[in-house]
C-alpha cells in the first residue's frame, strides 16, 4: 500500500522491530504495528520504545483486529498517534499515514523553534541574575566564584534530596528555578555599608545587628519588584533571601523559624552558603579544605541543619569536591542553560528537533566511513532488554553476519566466532569497568570466517550519567593480531632452542621439565644426562665444523628414539639431556637412545657416557633429578666411559 510513497523496513516481531530501532531510529518517520506478534508483541515493544525514548520522535500507528476499549486505551496510554482497525480500507491507512507523518513533521519543526526560544530566554534570564549578584560580591570583595559554587552546591544537593526522599517531591520541578534564585541570597549586602562588609577583623556587636539586615532587605528588594510578585523565579529568591540564616533549632536569624519552617530552598542555600563561605579565603579567615569543612558542618559547628541534608551532603560530599575543582564561569553558565532545556525535554515539553536528527546522521555517516576505511570490525552493545550487537556496515559484511544481532550470547557472533566462555567473560569484564576507568583490551582466539585468529577486543563501556552512573553497554573494535603472535611465538621458539641443532636449550628444558614434574600426579619420570665420549679429540682430529655435525647427528638421532611427548634438551657443548615418562620399565627406552647414538658417523666412532634418575610417582624436583643423573654419568665415565648407569642412591653404590 504505501511502498510507492516510502522506503519500507519490515520486521517479523516486536524483537526484530527492537533490533532495527537501535540501528535506525533517527531514519524511521512513522511505524505500523500489529498488537499480537509472537516474540514480543506490540504493547511490550510500545514499553521499550518509552524506555529509550524513541516514542518522542517516532510516530506509531497501531493497526489491529482487536478493539477491545482496554486495547485501544492502552495503546493511546503506551503513546501511539492512532489505532486502525481490522479490516480497514487502503485508502484510510494511506490518508492516516500521510496526515500523522506531517504533523509530526510540524512538530519537530515547532519543537526546534520552542527549543532555541528557550535556551535563549534561559541564557538571558541566567545573565541578569548573574550581573546582579556579581555586583553584590564585587562590593563585597568576593570572586565571582561563590554564586556558581551556591548553584552547583544546590543543584548537587536537590538531585540528591530528591532521590533519597519524596517528602519534598512537589519541588522537583523547580530544581532550575531554585538554583537560579540561589544567585539572589546575597543581594540584600548592597544596602551593607563596604566599610562592615569587608573589614578583616570581627564585627562589633553593632556591625553585625548592621551586617544580618541584609537577608530582609534582600526580601524587601524582591517583594518590591512591581507586577512580578507571583513568578516562581521571585517567591524562591524571597524565600532564600530572608531565610537562608534561620537554622533548622530556630535559633537562625531574622525570624527564628524552626525545622520544617523554613522552606526547603532556603535550607538547602543555607547549607550551601556555609559551606562555600568554610572553603572561600575572606578578608578575615583563610580557606579551610573541602574535609574539614564537611566535617565542621557535620559536628555542628556552624549551626544546626536538616538530618535528611545532612545524609545527602555525606552522599555527594567526593562529587561536590571533584565538581567545584573542575567548574568554570562561562562554561558553567553555558551549561546551565542547556541543561535547563534538557530537562525540559525530558519532560516532554520540548522534542528532539529535526536538526538534531540529521546531526546524528551526519555522525552515522561518518562513524559507516571511518569504519570501513579503517578495516575492523567493530560494534556497539546494548546491555539493557533486549541485549542488541550492532556491527559497523564494514564488519558486519567482513564476517557474514547481519549488522544488527539480537540476543548476541546465543548468535553465531557469541557462541561460535567465540566461543562462549569468552564472550560471556568479555561482557562481564566490561560491566566490572567503571566511568572512570572504561576502557579495556583483552585477547582472544577466535573463529573468524572458519580460521582461528588471535584477536585483540578494544573496549570503552557506556555509562548514563546520573549520581549513581548507570552502565547500558559499550562501543569497541576486533583487531586481527594473529601476525604478531605468530612473531612472538616465534621469538619465544627461538630463544627456547639451541640454534645448532634445534633441541631444547637449558633454561626453557629446566622451566618446562619442572611443571612437569609438579603435574606429574603419580606417573613415573626419568631424566637421562649424557656427553659424548672423547668430544675434544674430534674436534682436534677432525676440526669444530666436523665437531658441530657430529653434535647434530647425535641430536637428530635422539628425536628419533623418543617419542613426540618426550623432551631432547641441548645443555650445551657435548652435553644433553632427555626427559621423559614410561609406565613399568624405564630400561627400554634407555637402552633404544643408548644404542641408535653410539654407532659410526662418516668414519668416526660416536661413544656416549650416560646417567639416568628416575621419580617414581612424583617427589622429585628437577634440581635433584638432574644432579642425581649427574652423578650416575660420573661413575660411568669412572668406570671407563661408553656406558649408561642408573642412579642408585647412595655415592658408594656407584662407586661399584
Amino acid at each position: 500500500m504505501l511502498s510507492n510513497d516510502f522506503d519500507i523496513i519490515e520486521a517479523e516481531n516486536g524483537m526484530a522491530a527492537v533490533a532495527i530501532l537501535h540501528n535506525h531510529a533517527h531514519e524511521i518517520c512513522l511505524i505500523l504495528l500489529d498488537i499480537v506478534m509472537p516474540v514480543m508483541d506490540g504493547f511490550e515493544m510500545l514499553a521499550v520504545m518509552n524506555k529509550n525514548g524513541w516514542i518522542k520522535n517516532i510516530p506509531v500507528i497501531m493497526i489491529s483486529a482487536e478493539t477491545v476499549p482496554t486495547y485501544v486505551e492502552r495503546a493511546y496510554d503506551l503513546g501511539v498517534w492512532d489505532y486502525i482497525s481490522r479490516p480497514f480500507d487502503e485508502r484510510i491507512v494511506q490518508r492516516r499515514v500521510s496526515s500523522t507523518i506531517m504533523v509530526a513533521a510540524k512538530q519537530q519543526r515547532l519543537s526546534q523553534i520552542v527549543v532555541d526560544q528557550v535556551y535563549e530566554k534561559e541564557k538571558d534570564n541566567r545573565l541578569m541574575i548573574e550581573i546582579l549578584s556579581n555586583l553584590v560580591e564585587f562590593r563585597n570583595g568576593e570572586s565571582g566564584l561563590h554564586v556558581l559554587h551556591i548553584y552547583t552546591f544546590t543543584e548537587l544537593l536537590l538531585k540528591r534530596l530528591f532521590e533519597k526522599t519524596d517528602r519534598y517531591a512537589a519541588f522537583q520541578k523547580d530544581v532550575s528555578l531554585i538554583c537560579n534564585a540561589s544567585a539572589l541570597h546575597d543581594i540584600g549586602k548592597i544596602a551593607v555599608p563596604s566599610e562592615i562588609l569587608n573589614k578583616p577583623g570581627r564585627l562589633t556587636e553593632e556591625e553585625f545587628a548592621v551586617m544580618k539586615t541584609h537577608s530582609e532587605e534582600g526580601a524587601r528588594i524582591l517583594s518590591c519588584i512591581p507586577f512580578r510578585g507571583k513568578e516562581p523565579l521571585i517567591q524562591y529568591g524571597y524565600q532564600i533571601c530572608r531565610w537562608h540564616h534561620e537554622r533548622y533549632d530556630g535559633r537562625g536569624y531574622p525570624d527564628g523559624l524552626k525545622g520544617e519552617e523554613i522552606p526547603i530552598a532556603a535550607q538547602v542555600v543555607a547549607l550551601a552558603d556555609v559551606y562555600d563561605a568554610l572553603t572561600s579565603k575572606r578578608v578575615y579567615k583563610d580557606a579551610f579544605s573541602h574535609e574539614k569543612a564537611v566535617q565542621m558542618i557535620l559536628n555542628g559547628e556552624c549551626g544546626t541543619f536538616n538530618p535528611l541534608l545532612l545524609e545527602c551532603l555525606t552522599d555527594i560530599e567526593a562529587t561536590l569536591k571533584k565538581e567545584l575543582n573542575v567548574v568554570s564561569l562561562g562554561h558553567h553558565s553555558e551549561n546551565e542553560v542547556l541543561d535547563s532545556v534538557e530537562r525540559m525535554m525530558e519532560s516532554g515539553k520540548v522534542d528532539i528537533s529535526e536538526k538534531s536528527l540529521r546531526l546524528l546522521e551526519h555522525e552515522r555517516m561518518k562513524y559507516q566511513f571511518f569504519a570501513a576505511l579503517s578495516q575492523e570490525i567493530q560494534f556497539e552493545y546494548v546491555a539493557t532488554v533486549p541485549e542488541v550487537m550492532i556491527l559497523s556496515e564494514w564488519g558486519a559484511k567482513y564476517l557474514g553476519l547481519p549488522e544488527t544481532i539480537l540476543n548476541p550470547r546465543e548468535s553465531v557472533f557469541g557462541s561460535q566466532m567465540f566461543c562462549k566462555e569468552d564472550f560471556e567473560h568479555l561482557l562481564e569484564q566490561l560491566k566490572n569497568t567503571t566511568p572512570e576507568k572504561p576502557v579495556i583490551e583483552k585477547k582472544y582466539l577466535l573463529n573468524i570466517n572458519g580460521v582461528k585468529r588471535w584477536s585483540k577486543v578494544i573496549c570503552r563501556s557506556l555509562w548514563v550519567d546520573k549520581e549513581t552512573p548507570e552502565y547500558e553497554g559499550a562501543i569497541g573494535k576486533i583487531v586481527d593480531i594473529q601476525d604478531e603472535v605468530e612473531k612472538v611465538q616465534d621469538l619465544q621458539m627461538r630463544a627456547d632452542h639451541d640454534s645448532l641443532t634445534g633441541l631444547l636449550n637449558h633454561k626453557a628444558a629446566k622451566r618446562q621439565i619442572s611443571l612437569l614434574l609438579s603435574e606429574q600426579d603419580g606417573k613415573n619420570c626419568a631424566l637421562i644426562f649424557f656427553d659424548i665420549d672423547n668430544f675434544k679429540q674430534i674436534n682436534d682430529q677432525y676440526g669444530h665444523w666436523f665437531g658441530d655435525e657430529v653434535l647434530k647427528y647425535v641430536a637428530d638421532t635422539v628425536k628419533r628414539s623418543i617419542r613426540s611427548t618426550d623432551l631432547a634438551v641441548r645443555m650445551g657443548g657435548d652435553e644433553f639431556v632427555v626427559f621423559l615418562e614410561y609406565r613399568d620399565k624405564v630400561e627400554l627406552p634407555v637402552k633404544r637412545i643408548f644404542e641408535n647414538v653410539c654407532g659410526t658417523y662418516k668414519e668416526c666412532e660416536v661413544r656416549i657416557s650416560m646417567g639416568i634418575a628416575c621419580s617414581a610417582k612424583g617427589g622429585e624436583d628437577y634440581e635433584t633429578l638432574f644432579n642425581r643423573a649427574d652423578e650416575a654419568m660420573y661413575a660411568v665415565k669412572r668406570g671407563g666411559r661408553n656406558g649408561y648407569r642408573f642412579w642408585s642412591g647412595t655415592p658408594e653404590e656407584l662407586l661399584k
